[in-house]
Protein backbone atom coordinates (compact mmCIF):
# COMPACT_ATOMS: atom_id res chain seq x y z
CA UNK A 1 0.00 0.00 0.00
CA UNK A 2 2.85 2.38 0.88
CA UNK A 3 4.53 1.68 -2.47
CA UNK A 4 1.24 2.06 -4.36
CA UNK A 5 1.40 -1.46 -5.81
CA UNK A 6 -2.38 -1.79 -5.99
CA UNK A 7 -2.36 -4.55 -8.60
CA UNK A 8 -0.13 -6.74 -6.40
CA UNK A 9 -2.32 -5.99 -3.40
CA UNK A 10 -5.45 -6.98 -5.32
CA UNK A 11 -3.76 -10.22 -6.39
CA UNK A 12 -2.84 -11.11 -2.78
CA UNK A 13 -6.31 -10.31 -1.47
CA UNK A 14 -7.98 -12.31 -4.25
CA UNK A 15 -5.87 -15.37 -3.43
CA UNK A 16 -7.03 -15.21 0.20
CA UNK A 17 -10.64 -14.54 -0.77
CA UNK A 18 -10.62 -17.48 -3.15
CA UNK A 19 -9.68 -19.83 -0.31
CA UNK A 20 -12.72 -18.88 1.79
CA UNK A 21 -15.26 -18.31 -1.01
CA UNK A 22 -17.07 -21.62 -0.53
CA UNK A 23 -17.09 -21.29 3.28
CA UNK A 24 -17.95 -17.65 3.99
CA UNK A 25 -21.48 -16.25 3.98
CA UNK A 26 -22.64 -14.28 0.96
CA UNK A 27 -22.89 -11.12 3.07
CA UNK A 28 -19.25 -11.45 4.20
CA UNK A 29 -18.08 -12.21 0.67
CA UNK A 30 -19.85 -9.13 -0.66
CA UNK A 31 -18.07 -6.99 1.94
CA UNK A 32 -14.68 -8.56 1.12
CA UNK A 33 -15.06 -8.05 -2.62
CA UNK A 34 -16.38 -4.52 -2.19
CA UNK A 35 -13.01 -3.68 -0.59
CA UNK A 36 -11.05 -5.52 -3.30
CA UNK A 37 -13.04 -3.99 -6.17
CA UNK A 38 -12.60 -0.48 -4.76
CA UNK A 39 -8.85 -0.85 -5.27
CA UNK A 40 -9.43 0.07 -8.95
CA UNK A 41 -10.06 3.63 -7.72
CA UNK A 42 -6.50 3.72 -6.37
CA UNK A 43 -4.80 2.92 -9.68
CA UNK A 44 -2.78 5.73 -11.25
CA UNK A 45 -3.59 5.11 -14.94
CA UNK A 46 -6.16 3.40 -17.16
CA UNK A 47 -3.83 0.53 -18.09
CA UNK A 48 -3.43 -0.39 -14.43
CA UNK A 49 -7.17 -0.07 -13.88
CA UNK A 50 -7.80 -2.46 -16.78
CA UNK A 51 -5.24 -4.95 -15.47
CA UNK A 52 -6.93 -4.94 -12.09
CA UNK A 53 -10.38 -5.28 -13.68
CA UNK A 54 -9.11 -8.26 -15.70
CA UNK A 55 -7.58 -9.85 -12.61
CA UNK A 56 -10.67 -9.46 -10.41
CA UNK A 57 -13.23 -10.44 -13.05
CA UNK A 58 -11.18 -13.47 -14.16
CA UNK A 59 -10.91 -14.68 -10.58
CA UNK A 60 -14.65 -14.23 -9.99
CA UNK A 61 -15.58 -16.18 -13.11
CA UNK A 62 -13.21 -19.12 -12.56
CA UNK A 63 -15.70 -21.31 -10.66
CA UNK A 64 -19.10 -20.58 -12.21
CA UNK A 65 -20.94 -23.33 -10.29
CA UNK A 66 -20.01 -21.93 -6.86
CA UNK A 67 -22.51 -19.18 -5.93
CA UNK A 68 -22.89 -17.98 -9.56
CA UNK A 69 -25.63 -15.43 -8.77
CA UNK A 70 -23.42 -13.78 -6.15
CA UNK A 71 -20.44 -13.76 -8.52
CA UNK A 72 -22.53 -11.95 -11.17
CA UNK A 73 -23.61 -9.39 -8.59
CA UNK A 74 -19.97 -8.80 -7.61
CA UNK A 75 -18.99 -8.39 -11.26
CA UNK A 76 -21.67 -5.75 -11.73
CA UNK A 77 -20.44 -3.97 -8.60
CA UNK A 78 -16.98 -3.90 -10.19
CA UNK A 79 -18.50 -2.71 -13.49
CA UNK A 80 -20.08 0.29 -11.76
CA UNK A 81 -16.75 1.30 -10.19
CA UNK A 82 -15.01 1.47 -13.57
CA UNK A 83 -14.89 4.55 -15.79
CA UNK A 84 -12.95 3.21 -18.78
CA UNK A 85 -15.55 2.02 -21.38
CA UNK A 86 -13.47 -0.91 -22.64
CA UNK A 87 -12.80 -2.17 -19.09
CA UNK A 88 -16.55 -2.05 -18.50
CA UNK A 89 -17.16 -4.06 -21.67
CA UNK A 90 -14.54 -6.63 -20.61
CA UNK A 91 -16.20 -7.12 -17.20
CA UNK A 92 -19.67 -7.33 -18.80
CA UNK A 93 -18.48 -10.10 -21.14
CA UNK A 94 -17.09 -11.98 -18.12
CA UNK A 95 -20.53 -11.67 -16.50
CA UNK A 96 -22.19 -13.06 -19.65
CA UNK A 97 -19.85 -16.04 -19.73
CA UNK A 98 -20.36 -16.65 -16.03
CA UNK A 99 -24.14 -16.57 -16.46
CA UNK A 100 -23.94 -19.13 -19.28
CA UNK A 101 -21.49 -21.47 -17.55
CA UNK A 102 -23.21 -21.17 -14.17
CA UNK A 103 -26.67 -21.65 -15.77
CA UNK A 104 -28.05 -18.45 -14.20
CA UNK A 105 -28.75 -16.42 -17.34
CA UNK A 106 -31.92 -15.00 -15.75
CA UNK A 107 -29.66 -12.73 -13.69
CA UNK A 108 -28.17 -11.17 -16.82
CA UNK A 109 -31.37 -10.68 -18.83
CA UNK A 110 -32.38 -7.30 -17.30
CA UNK A 111 -29.09 -5.78 -18.45
CA UNK A 112 -29.69 -6.92 -22.05
CA UNK A 113 -32.51 -4.37 -22.32
CA UNK A 114 -29.91 -1.62 -21.84
CA UNK A 115 -27.51 -2.88 -24.52
CA UNK A 116 -28.22 0.00 -26.94
CA UNK A 117 -27.12 2.58 -24.37
CA UNK A 118 -24.14 0.40 -23.40
CA UNK A 119 -23.03 0.22 -27.04
CA UNK A 120 -22.99 4.01 -27.33
CA UNK A 121 -20.77 4.17 -24.26
CA UNK A 122 -18.44 1.27 -25.13
CA UNK A 123 -17.77 2.33 -28.75
CA UNK A 124 -16.76 -1.21 -29.74
CA UNK A 125 -14.92 -2.46 -32.80
CA UNK A 126 -16.54 -4.93 -35.19
CA UNK A 127 -15.00 -8.07 -33.65
CA UNK A 128 -16.16 -7.16 -30.14
CA UNK A 129 -19.65 -6.36 -31.46
CA UNK A 130 -19.83 -9.78 -33.11
CA UNK A 131 -18.83 -11.56 -29.93
CA UNK A 132 -21.34 -9.56 -27.87
CA UNK A 133 -24.32 -9.95 -30.25
CA UNK A 134 -23.81 -13.68 -30.75
CA UNK A 135 -23.40 -14.33 -27.04
CA UNK A 136 -26.57 -12.40 -26.18
CA UNK A 137 -28.48 -14.16 -28.96
CA UNK A 138 -27.44 -17.55 -27.57
CA UNK A 139 -28.49 -16.55 -24.04
CA UNK A 140 -31.89 -15.31 -25.22
CA UNK A 141 -32.39 -18.43 -27.33
CA UNK A 142 -32.55 -20.49 -24.13
CA UNK A 143 -34.76 -17.97 -22.31
CA UNK A 144 -38.50 -18.60 -22.40
CA UNK A 145 -40.45 -16.15 -24.58
CA UNK A 146 -37.33 -14.43 -25.96
CA UNK A 147 -37.17 -15.98 -29.44
CA UNK A 148 -37.76 -12.65 -31.22
CA UNK A 149 -35.11 -10.87 -29.17
CA UNK A 150 -32.68 -13.72 -29.82
CA UNK A 151 -33.34 -13.44 -33.56
CA UNK A 152 -32.83 -9.66 -33.39
CA UNK A 153 -29.34 -10.04 -31.89
CA UNK A 154 -28.50 -12.86 -34.29
CA UNK A 155 -29.43 -10.50 -37.13
CA UNK A 156 -27.24 -7.78 -35.61
CA UNK A 157 -24.37 -10.27 -35.51
CA UNK A 158 -24.83 -11.20 -39.18
CA UNK A 159 -25.07 -7.52 -40.18
CA UNK A 160 -21.48 -6.94 -39.01
CA UNK A 161 -20.07 -8.97 -41.91
CA UNK A 162 -19.20 -7.39 -45.25
CA UNK A 163 -18.03 -8.71 -48.61
CA UNK A 164 -14.55 -7.31 -47.93
CA UNK A 165 -14.30 -9.51 -44.83
CA UNK A 166 -14.64 -12.81 -46.71
CA UNK A 167 -12.48 -14.93 -44.38
CA UNK A 168 -14.38 -13.95 -41.23
CA UNK A 169 -17.69 -14.18 -43.07
CA UNK A 170 -16.96 -17.80 -43.91
CA UNK A 171 -17.09 -18.58 -40.18
CA UNK A 172 -20.65 -17.19 -39.95
CA UNK A 173 -22.27 -19.80 -42.23
CA UNK A 174 -23.69 -21.94 -39.43
CA UNK A 175 -25.18 -18.87 -37.72
CA UNK A 176 -26.60 -17.73 -41.07
CA UNK A 177 -28.27 -21.13 -41.44
CA UNK A 178 -29.59 -20.86 -37.89
CA UNK A 179 -31.10 -17.45 -38.73
CA UNK A 180 -32.90 -18.92 -41.76
CA UNK A 181 -34.34 -21.80 -39.75
CA UNK A 182 -35.42 -19.56 -36.86
CA UNK A 183 -37.14 -17.14 -39.23
CA UNK A 184 -39.05 -19.90 -41.01
CA UNK A 185 -40.01 -21.61 -37.75
CA UNK A 186 -41.30 -18.44 -36.06
CA UNK A 187 -45.10 -18.33 -36.52
CA UNK A 188 -45.22 -14.55 -35.94
CA UNK A 189 -42.29 -13.33 -38.06
CA UNK A 190 -43.13 -12.49 -41.65
CA UNK A 191 -40.48 -10.00 -42.74
CA UNK A 192 -36.73 -9.62 -42.31
CA UNK A 193 -33.67 -8.15 -43.97
CA UNK A 194 -31.67 -11.37 -44.20
CA UNK A 195 -31.90 -11.96 -47.93
CA UNK A 196 -29.39 -9.31 -49.08
CA UNK A 197 -26.92 -9.60 -46.19
CA UNK A 198 -23.45 -10.71 -47.43
CA UNK A 199 -23.30 -13.34 -44.66
CA UNK A 200 -26.48 -14.91 -46.11
CA UNK A 201 -25.79 -14.31 -49.81
CA UNK A 202 -22.58 -16.36 -49.55
CA UNK A 203 -24.71 -19.45 -48.78
CA UNK A 204 -26.11 -19.44 -52.32
CA UNK A 205 -22.70 -20.48 -53.68
CA UNK A 206 -22.03 -23.14 -51.05
CA UNK A 207 -23.29 -26.64 -51.89
CA UNK A 208 -23.94 -27.40 -48.21
CA UNK A 209 -26.13 -24.33 -47.62
CA UNK A 210 -27.47 -23.35 -51.08
CA UNK A 211 -30.85 -25.06 -50.59
CA UNK A 212 -31.36 -23.30 -47.25
CA UNK A 213 -30.82 -19.94 -48.93
CA UNK A 214 -33.21 -20.95 -51.70
CA UNK A 215 -35.82 -21.79 -49.06
CA UNK A 216 -35.35 -18.39 -47.39
CA UNK A 217 -35.84 -16.74 -50.77
CA UNK A 218 -39.12 -18.61 -51.23
CA UNK A 219 -40.39 -17.49 -47.81
CA UNK A 220 -39.49 -13.87 -48.54
CA UNK A 221 -40.36 -13.52 -52.22
CA UNK A 222 -42.22 -16.66 -53.35
CA UNK A 223 -45.69 -18.14 -53.06
CA UNK A 224 -47.16 -21.36 -51.68
CA UNK A 225 -46.72 -23.18 -54.99
CA UNK A 226 -42.97 -22.42 -54.92
CA UNK A 227 -42.69 -23.86 -51.42
CA UNK A 228 -44.64 -27.01 -52.33
CA UNK A 229 -42.33 -27.64 -55.31
CA UNK A 230 -39.30 -27.21 -53.03
CA UNK A 231 -40.78 -29.47 -50.34
CA UNK A 232 -41.52 -32.22 -52.81
CA UNK A 233 -37.88 -32.27 -53.92
CA UNK A 234 -36.31 -31.72 -50.48
CA UNK A 235 -38.63 -33.21 -47.85
CA UNK A 236 -35.80 -34.92 -45.96
CA UNK A 237 -33.82 -31.68 -45.77
CA UNK A 238 -36.75 -29.91 -44.12
CA UNK A 239 -36.92 -32.67 -41.50
CA UNK A 240 -33.18 -32.25 -40.88
CA UNK A 241 -33.79 -28.56 -40.17
CA UNK A 242 -36.62 -29.45 -37.78
CA UNK A 243 -39.24 -27.73 -39.96
CA UNK A 244 -42.80 -29.07 -39.88
CA UNK A 245 -44.47 -29.18 -43.28
CA UNK A 246 -47.90 -28.16 -41.90
CA UNK A 247 -46.44 -25.10 -40.13
CA UNK A 248 -44.57 -24.09 -43.27
CA UNK A 249 -47.75 -24.35 -45.36
CA UNK A 250 -49.67 -22.19 -42.86
CA UNK A 251 -47.00 -19.49 -42.91
CA UNK A 252 -46.66 -19.59 -46.69
CA UNK A 253 -50.44 -19.20 -47.12
CA UNK A 254 -50.32 -15.96 -45.13
CA UNK A 255 -47.27 -14.72 -47.03
CA UNK A 256 -48.88 -15.67 -50.34
CA UNK A 257 -51.95 -13.66 -49.39
CA UNK A 258 -49.68 -10.68 -48.72
CA UNK A 259 -48.08 -11.19 -52.13
CA UNK A 260 -51.50 -11.21 -53.78
CA UNK A 261 -52.32 -7.93 -52.06
CA UNK A 262 -49.10 -6.37 -53.36
CA UNK A 263 -49.04 -7.66 -56.94
CA UNK A 264 -52.70 -7.86 -57.89
CA UNK A 265 -55.15 -4.97 -58.07
CA UNK A 266 -56.52 -3.67 -54.78
CA UNK A 267 -59.52 -5.97 -55.25
CA UNK A 268 -58.75 -9.70 -55.03
CA UNK A 269 -61.51 -12.16 -55.96
CA UNK A 270 -62.28 -14.99 -53.54
CA UNK A 271 -61.65 -17.45 -56.38
CA UNK A 272 -58.06 -16.21 -56.83
CA UNK A 273 -57.37 -16.53 -53.10
CA UNK A 274 -58.89 -20.03 -53.10
CA UNK A 275 -56.77 -21.21 -56.02
CA UNK A 276 -53.50 -19.54 -54.97
CA UNK A 277 -53.70 -20.62 -51.32
CA UNK A 278 -55.02 -24.07 -52.37
CA UNK A 279 -57.92 -24.00 -49.92
CA UNK A 280 -61.69 -24.59 -49.96
CA UNK A 281 -64.23 -21.82 -50.64
CA UNK A 282 -65.25 -21.87 -46.99
CA UNK A 283 -61.69 -21.16 -45.80
CA UNK A 284 -61.08 -17.93 -47.74
CA UNK A 285 -62.41 -15.54 -45.10
CA UNK A 286 -60.68 -17.50 -42.33
CA UNK A 287 -57.25 -16.90 -43.90
CA UNK A 288 -58.01 -13.25 -44.66
CA UNK A 289 -59.03 -12.64 -41.04
CA UNK A 290 -55.91 -14.49 -39.89
CA UNK A 291 -53.74 -12.19 -42.03
CA UNK A 292 -55.51 -9.12 -40.63
CA UNK A 293 -55.00 -10.38 -37.07
CA UNK A 294 -51.29 -10.85 -37.78
CA UNK A 295 -51.20 -7.23 -39.06
CA UNK A 296 -49.99 -8.39 -42.45
CA UNK A 297 -52.58 -6.37 -44.32
CA UNK A 298 -55.45 -3.92 -43.95
CA UNK A 299 -58.49 -4.79 -46.03
CA UNK A 300 -62.27 -5.06 -46.24
CA UNK A 301 -64.13 -8.26 -46.98
CA UNK A 302 -66.84 -7.68 -49.60
CA UNK A 303 -69.06 -10.75 -49.21
CA UNK A 304 -71.62 -9.50 -51.74
CA UNK A 305 -69.07 -9.32 -54.56
CA UNK A 306 -66.92 -12.17 -53.19
CA UNK A 307 -63.78 -10.03 -53.08
CA UNK A 308 -61.20 -8.67 -50.66
CA UNK A 309 -60.38 -4.96 -51.02
CA UNK A 310 -56.80 -4.38 -49.84
CA UNK A 311 -55.63 -0.95 -48.67
CA UNK A 312 -52.20 -1.85 -47.21
CA UNK A 313 -49.74 -4.77 -47.08
CA UNK A 314 -46.48 -5.24 -45.23
CA UNK A 315 -43.20 -5.45 -47.15
CA UNK A 316 -41.92 -9.02 -46.86
CA UNK A 317 -38.38 -7.87 -47.69
CA UNK A 318 -37.09 -4.47 -46.60
CA UNK A 319 -33.86 -3.83 -48.48
CA UNK A 320 -32.32 -1.10 -50.64
CA UNK A 321 -35.26 -0.97 -53.09
CA UNK A 322 -37.75 -0.52 -50.25
CA UNK A 323 -35.65 2.25 -48.66
CA UNK A 324 -35.47 4.06 -52.00
CA UNK A 325 -39.24 3.75 -52.44
CA UNK A 326 -39.78 5.08 -48.92
CA UNK A 327 -37.41 7.97 -49.64
CA UNK A 328 -39.35 8.83 -52.80
CA UNK A 329 -42.67 8.69 -50.92
CA UNK A 330 -41.35 10.93 -48.14
CA UNK A 331 -40.04 13.39 -50.72
CA UNK A 332 -43.48 13.45 -52.38
CA UNK A 333 -45.23 13.98 -49.03
CA UNK A 334 -42.77 16.70 -48.14
CA UNK A 335 -43.45 18.43 -51.47
CA UNK A 336 -47.22 18.14 -50.95
CA UNK A 337 -46.99 19.56 -47.42
CA UNK A 338 -44.79 22.44 -48.68
CA UNK A 339 -47.41 23.13 -51.36
CA UNK A 340 -50.20 23.20 -48.79
CA UNK A 341 -48.19 25.53 -46.51
CA UNK A 342 -47.43 27.87 -49.45
CA UNK A 343 -51.10 27.96 -50.42
CA UNK A 344 -52.18 28.74 -46.84
CA UNK A 345 -49.50 31.44 -46.60
CA UNK A 346 -50.59 32.98 -49.94
CA UNK A 347 -54.26 32.95 -48.86
CA UNK A 348 -53.38 34.69 -45.59
CA UNK A 349 -51.50 37.43 -47.46
CA UNK A 350 -54.47 37.87 -49.80
CA UNK A 351 -56.89 38.04 -46.85
CA UNK A 352 -54.69 40.55 -45.00
CA UNK A 353 -54.38 42.72 -48.12
CA UNK A 354 -58.15 42.61 -48.71
CA UNK A 355 -58.86 43.59 -45.10
CA UNK A 356 -56.35 46.44 -45.30
CA UNK A 357 -57.91 47.76 -48.51
CA UNK A 358 -61.38 47.55 -46.96
CA UNK A 359 -60.15 49.43 -43.92
CA UNK A 360 -58.73 52.20 -46.11
CA UNK A 361 -61.96 52.43 -48.07
CA UNK A 362 -64.04 52.77 -44.89
CA UNK A 363 -61.63 55.35 -43.50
Amino acid sequence: MIEGRWLDLASLMLTSADLIFSKASEKDLECIFTIICNLVKKAENLDQVHEMAELISSKLSQQPNDKPALRIKLLFNLYNLLENPYSRFFVYMKALNLAINGKVTEHILPSVKKIDSFLKEWNLGVKDQRELFLKISNILKEAKGSAKESFKFLTKYLETFSVEDAYAMNEAKEEALRAIIEFIKAPDMFQCGLLDMPALVQLAKDAKYALAYQLLKIFLTGRLSDYLDFQEANSELLKTYGLLHEDCIAKMRLLTLVDLGMTESSQIPYSMIKDTLQIDDTEVEYWVVKAISAKLLDCKIDQMNQAVIVSRCIERVFGTDQWQLLRAQLATWRGNISGVISTIHANRITEDTTQTMQGLAIH
